[in-house]
């Protein structure tokens, strides 16, 4: 007994250094993090160079907490009011988004053969953008007062609460539910999605209020324990943990919300950053040269595709041409939303997890690369003088604050 926690202790140590140490190095080449764990995870998992044994059992718990955690800040980042409203405006786009992402890889997914579960998993994985690399990236390059900022985050909220309906229903199919079940499963969801953005919408400030303490430790336990126990009581209903996560966010707002995301940031990203290596410990190497060339043209593919959904979308808005090309340019980015939907089917769909593993990494590098050049290249080879009229407005733009999403500090992206 006594070696097993010591190996553990010395494991948990090596893991949490180690993060440290790569967060570190991507911030200083200015990249996301992300890669790095998930190459971590690659060499110290199964088929790896050395396994971690006595860890995984409590960076698996750890990675479950991690994916809570995201979702339930990202729901702290947004008001019920501020999501309505968007998606009322952004919801043309939002079905745009959806068509020309997920459908490569739900035919991909087809086309190799291994069903339609592994298909609607794989749609997902193309088709949600990171909003944690997305947000380092918008601040990176000084882009958070350009017209085009607020088209990005309507699509990435849009994206957000779409994940209320597509999780329940995925979760329902890997569950191998029928399809009264879940259909049981996806009225469940919505009607949950519904009364909490009701009662966040009435009833927020007594909510807020009820959960409020001016003491940083009673605030942060309560929030977390609320979190957690909806999570867990959501998943037996098969409805999500994530999803109750984030709606436990949507449903508090003002200072409790502000307060509540400045004590868990760092929690979040302790833990994200475990899931993002889990996930990698649960993929063996020797899988990913297989379907690496595989890999790179979906990931083609999907750099083509988002740059279409955000011209789409910022020429809806009215944006000129340089910035819809910046706004398609940025959406490229994939990361911890294509990793969490993968990992939900490692058990069911294992072949998902070197696709999904090799797809992320080439596009969480393209990402911040394609939001740089796209725009330049297109004036250069396409068109000139447009970019004069995009210069910056001096304002921050309405629903700025959401763009510090999870991830976009070192350690989650």
């Amino acid at each position: 007994m006594h070696d097993t926690t010591t190996e553990l202790l010395i494991e948990l140590g090596a893991i949490i250094l180690g993060l440290g140490i790569l967060g570190r190095l991507a911030g200083r080449i200015g990249f996301s993090p992300i890669p790095l764990y998930l190459l971590a995870g690659l060499a110290f998992g199964k088929g790896g160079f050395l396994p971690l044994d006595a860890s995984e059992e409590f960076v698996a718990t750890g990675a479950e907490i991690g994916v809570i955690l995201l979702l339930l800040l990202l729901g702290l980042e947004y008001s019920a009011s501020e999501l309505v409203t968007n998606l009322k405006k952004q919801y043309p786009s939002g079905i745009v988004d959806f068509v020309l992402n997920a459908l490569p890889g739900f035919v991909c997914a087809l086309i190799l053969g291994w069903g339609f579960v592994a298909a609607v998993v794989l749609a997902g994985v193309t088709w949600i953008s990171s909003s944690g690399v997305i947000a380092k990236v918008l601040g990176d390059l000084g882009r958070l007062g350009n017209r085009e900022t607020p088209v990005i985050l309507g699509v990435l909220v849009i994206e957000d609460l779409a994940m209320a309906v597509y999780l329940p229903i995925l979760t329902a199919l890997l569950a191998g539910l029928s399809l009264g079940g879940a259909s049981l499963t996806l009225v469940i969801s919505l009607g949950t999605v519904g009364l909490v953005l009701y009662l966040a919408l009435r009833h927020g400030r007594l909510i807020s209020r009820a959960v409020s303490s001016d003491n940083p430790e009673m605030l942060l336990l309560v929030v977390l324990g609320l979190t957690v126990l909806v999570a867990g009581v959501a998943a037996e209903l098969q409805v999500s943990a994530a999803v109750g996560a984030f709606l436990v966010g949507i449903a508090l707002s003002g200072e409790v919300a502000e307060g509540a995301h400045n004590l868990l940031a760092p929690l979040r990203d302790l833990f994200a950053a475990v899931f993002f290596v889990f996930f990698g410990l649960s993929t063996n190497p020797a899988d990913i040269p297989p379907v690496f060339l595989t890999a790179l043209i979906l990931a083609v593919v999907s750099v083509l595709t988002k740059i279409a959904t955000g011209w789409y979308a910022a020429r809806r808005a009215g944006v000129q041409r340089a910035g819809r090309w910046r706004a398609g340019g940025t959406l490229v980015a994939r990361g911890e939303f294509s990793i969490v939907i993968a990992g939900l089917a490692v058990g069911t769909a294992p072949e998902i997890g070197p696709l999904a593993t090799a797809y992320v990494l080439i596009l969480v590098i393209l990402g911040p690369l394609t939001a740089r050049w796209t725009e330049p290249l297109a004036r250069r080879f396409l068109y000139r003088g447009d970019a004069a009229k995009d210069r910056p407005v001096p304002a921050e733009p309405p629903g700025a604050r959401a763009v510090d999403t999870p991830g976009s500090t070192a350690a989650a992206n």
